[in-house]
């Protein structure tokens, strides 16, 4: 059984930077690739990165790309989102997620979640 805290969010203005933290319990942490999500109102859900377990393999969705990083540190049993440049639009509930196996960009994919982290951007 794999457990997830986020942590971290905040409201900031447009162009400021926030880093989203995931504590994970569970022993095979190592073994699961974890993905971030996120949900503004009305709006359904959707992938924003994910990672595999070795930290090899990363994928973005393309509006994220080159402003959010996504991290691990399994020794720590850890995952992090840092958020740079923010914009309005990234306003949502921030989720992380743990799967079995690779790296996958579709919610239902992911097995285990935690309960959301509010990020605000205002312009």
């Amino acid at each position: 059984q794999v457990q997830l805290v986020e942590s971290g969010g905040g409201s900031v203005q447009a162009g400021g930077s926030l880093r989203l933290s995931c504590a994970v319990s569970g022993r095979t942490f190592s073994t699961y690739s974890m993905g971030w999500f996120r949900q503004a109102p009305g709006k359904e859900r959707e992938f924003v990165a994910t990672i595999n377990w070795s930290s090899s393999r990363t994928h973005y969705r393309d509006s994220v790309k080159g402003r959010f990083t996504i991290a691990r540190d399994n020794a720590k049993n850890a995952g992090y989102l840092q958020l740079n440049s923010l914009k309005p639009e990234d306003t949502a509930v921030y989720y992380c997620a743990a799967k079995r196996g690779n790296i996958a960009t579709p919610p239902g994919e992911y097995a285990y979640w935690g309960q959301g982290t509010q990020v605000i951007v205002s312009s």
